[in-house]
């Protein structure tokens, strides 16, 4: 096994502050990208238990009404039998504790044991309070009128009012993921205390987002610490990151002016002055008259007037997010500066935390809400869903604490209450379907906005499928958390998900969501522009899993200060000039050695038998379970009369067939990027990963068709970019090539399962695309 980097993975360190999200972390490279290995099999992984630092769907969800934090009330029948339920889930719980995470899978994703418990793995659900279950109490904060610059006359204000911090130890007494939790958080900030205070550091274009992200994990862990502990040498810690990043440090911290944040990519500022908006409130009470002048002032002069100007009159475009509905940009700007204005709301002298907050909440409803489609889908990538929805549930939260209100950041869009659906639907049993920019380090952000929107949304299989996961220790969560949730986010889950909204249209399919070696299929279509820049030139590109391994991978992104990378989505964009954003570099056809056309606009079809996991982690397939998913994929290319794709299990979703149907008047490549090793026989191609091996055969192969492979890099006929590619070590194309024409290609893929015979596979009768239906392949 091998890590993004080369490293074996299994001789990987692992580090508690590194981020798994970007450059220097377990599973992805800057050097590389290509996230393909995953866990080993079992009895050969290392793996710990939950409390790994952190360094750093299910159901469609109805249309958000009533109050903003109530839930759905079970009747008093279903309370009886919840409540009589209660004590068992509990002691199930805390019988079987924390899953223990494969420290060697790309996001180091839970192993869940192959095995049943009645009371543990049940349907998704909050019981209710009873004595088994310790719950939040209520908050006696409960405005009638809620107004944004009326807040609640105790201290902290933003996320953990103090009666969840009064509650805090009990619960964590009683609950096995808090303890978890509350452990591995103060693991991290003794780690962050024995190191310097965050240096400063130009990223070019991307200027000092990581530092501001850095300095905010720190604040959170360092501020969190103290109130559970009440020792101030957290406090003096925080204080010392603070004046860091003020410029009154040792050390110099950007240009002594008004941009000491960075303005001109405002993400730094909004990140720097949430970080401060949480040090004053969490720490309010220990702060003196002279350092909260200080703090205050800080903020003003390099982040609140910044922000003012930026939304209002904005001569050096630092706002051009304010008027952004295609990503994560609008959601950190607009949250960063909220969570500051509410912070210094009633000691702000100047007028501008009140003004500010008249500015941010609607610009986020008309923006931020919207980085949402209508199916679920992140506007940009998997990935950069991190950052805008971490935002997004931030500003709502604080408002809610401080305030008594979300003022419709959780109403304006009702398909908001579906995105923790395509999370969990985009993650595979080690990765997800990352197709796309990943993004820099994310630091601070992280998957537990859907624990919070379980919550709200009264989704318990959200919170259910977050808890397990590897980046859910942190601040937020100890207080986003309803420890009233139970069961299992698998019981019931459907284990197909079509997301159909054009700007997308992608494809989720599966074997099981407990089995880390399951079988795994996702495909996407959808537009090639609207997606902030993030996007690849990649209609019918898939990943596919089996056996513990990514066979079918990403390349992830490029080098983010390549010139012209980001310089539009137009058909003739830089960007698309590097081999990891071209068409060449995603598994799909290539006509004509030329990119997709931008303009694209694909159609989809699709279809499921509609097998839903049960209770069980041990789920067997029924034999006539099956899925598929198509697209016209014309409009996509130049020198094609008609193009189709599509993709279905069978054989008790053991099997995976991928078949093209395409009319070209220019050569035909079809691509598949792998890290295992292929051997090639004609019409037949092996890959090897380890001990596992995955066969793929071509069914009723056109004349002179044959498998080839070559390396991951550019072809001789493309354009030189500005500068050169990156390298993919170990990464090998799969390809076959074909004349101009008209042509079908059936390609049948076989993982080697253990106990399957050669007889045991199904060889699928030939149907065209159009007339596949969930029994056309019986």
């Amino acid at each position: 096994m091998q890590s993004a980097a080369g490293t074996p993975m299994s001789e990987t360190p692992f580090k508690p502050h590194n981020s798994p999200y970007g450059s220097g972390d377990p599973y992805y490279s800057e050097s590389t990208g290509f996230l393909t290995s995953q866990r080993q099999r079992k009895g050969a992984s290392n793996w710990i238990k939950f409390g790994v630092p952190v360094a750093i769907v299910v159901i469609i969800a109805a249309v958000v009404g009533g109050v903003v934090g109530s839930r759905h009330h079970t009747s008093a029948a279903e309370a009886v039998s919840s409540q009589a339920a209660a004590s068992s889930a509990a002691s199930a719980k805390s019988a079987i504790g924390i899953y223990p995470t494969g420290t060697n899978s790309q996001y180091m994703m839970p192993l869940y044991p192959s095995t049943t418990n009645s009371a543990a793995f049940t349907s998704p659900t909050f019981i209710p309070q009873s004595n088994a279950v310790k719950a939040w109490p209520s908050d006696s904060f409960q405005p009638s009128n809620p107004a944004p610059t009326s807040v609640r006359p105790d201290r902290p204000r933003l996320i953990a009012p103090s009666y969840k911090w009064a509650a805090l130890p009990d619960l964590i007494k009683n609950d096995v993921y808090m303890a978890n939790w509350n452990a591995t958080i103060f693991g991290n900030a003794s780690d962050y205390y024995s190191q310097p205070v965050v240096q400063y550091f130009m990223d070019g274009d991307s200027g000092i987002l990581d530092n501001a992200r850095q300095v905010k994990e720190r604040v959170k862990a360092f501020s969190y610490v103290y109130r559970m502990t009440n020792d101030t040498k957290w406090v003096d810690r925080v204080w010392a990151e603070l004046q860091n990043a003020a410029g009154n440090g040792t050390q110099s911290f950007g240009p002594d002016n008004d941009t000491r944040w960075n303005p001109a990519h405002f993400l730094d500022t909004a990140e720097m002055v949430a970080a401060y908006g949480i040090a004053y409130d969490w720490l309010y009470d220990q702060w003196s008259a002279d350092q909260k002048s200080s703090i205050i002032s800080t903020m003003i002069e390099y982040g609140l007037n910044p922000g003012v100007t930026a939304l209002t009159n904005d001569p050096n475009y630092w706002g051009w997010w304010k008027n952004n509905t295609q990503g994560n940009w609008n959601c950190v700007c607009n949250n960063g500066l909220t969570m500051a204005a509410l912070a210094i709301l009633g000691d702000d002298t100047s007028g501008i935390a009140e003004q500010l907050l008249g500015l941010t909440i609607p610009n986020a409803n008309e923006n931020c809400v919207y980085g949402v489609t209508s199916d679920g889908t992140w506007t940009e990538t998997a990935n950069y869903w991190y950052f805008g929805t971490t935002a997004h549930a931030e500003m709502a939260s604080s408002l809610i604490t401080a305030a008594g209100d979300d003022f419709g950041l959780l109403k304006t869009n009702a398909n908001f209450s579906m995105t923790g659906m395509f999370h969990m639907y985009v993650t595979g049993p080690g990765t997800l379907f990352d197709w796309g920019d990943h993004g820099p380090n994310k630091y601070s952000s992280t998957a537990n906005s859907i624990i919070f929107y379980a919550d709200q949304f009264d989704h318990p299989e959200y919170m259910l499928f977050q808890r397990d996961q590897h980046d859910a220790a942190e601040p937020w969560t100890m207080f986003w958390y309803n420890p009233e949730v139970a069961g299992a986010f698998w019981d019931g889950m459907e284990l197909d998900h079509f997301f159909d909204d054009p700007l997308d249209q992608w494809a989720s399919m599966r074997s099981s969501f407990t089995d880390e070696n399951a079988l795994f299929v996702a495909m996407k279509a959808g537009k090639l522009q609207g997606h902030q820049t993030h996007n690849d030139l990649d209609c019918g590109d898939f990943v596919l899993d089996a056996l513990g391994h990514r066979w079918a991978g990403e390349l992830g992104s490029g080098n983010y200060r390549s010139p012209g990378y980001f310089s539009s989505d137009a058909q003739d964009s830089q960007r698309w000039l590097y081999y990891r954003k071209r068409t060449e570099g995603q598994n799909t056809i290539l006509v004509g050695a030329q990119n997709q056309d931008v303009t694209a606009a694909p159609t989809v079809q699709h279809g499921s038998t509609g097998e839903r996991q049960g209770s069980s982690t041990v789920y067997e397939v029924p034999s006539d379970s099956t899925a598929y998913w198509t697209a016209d994929l014309t409009s996509a290319y130049f020198n094609v009369t008609s193009f189709k794709r599509g993709v279905r299990t069978l054989n008790a979703r053991k099997q995976v067939l991928i078949q093209d149907e395409i009319n070209a008047q220019a050569s035909i490549q079809w691509r598949m990027h792998t890290n295992a090793t292929v051997t090639t026989d004609g019409t037949t191609a092996t890959l090897k990963l380890g001990d596992e091996t995955l066969q793929i055969s071509m069914l009723n192969p056109p004349s002179g068709a044959s498998f080839s492979t070559m390396q991951a890099v550019r072809l001789d006929t493309d354009p030189t970019p500005p500068e050169p590619d990156q390298e993919n070590p170990g990464v090998t194309v799969l390809t076959i090539n074909l004349d101009a024409g008209s042509y079908t290609l059936e390609l049948l893929f076989n993982p080697q399962w253990p106990g399957m015979q050669s007889s045991d596979f199904v060889s699928p009768p030939s149907v065209p695309l159009d007339q596949w239906s969930l029994t056309s392949h019986n």
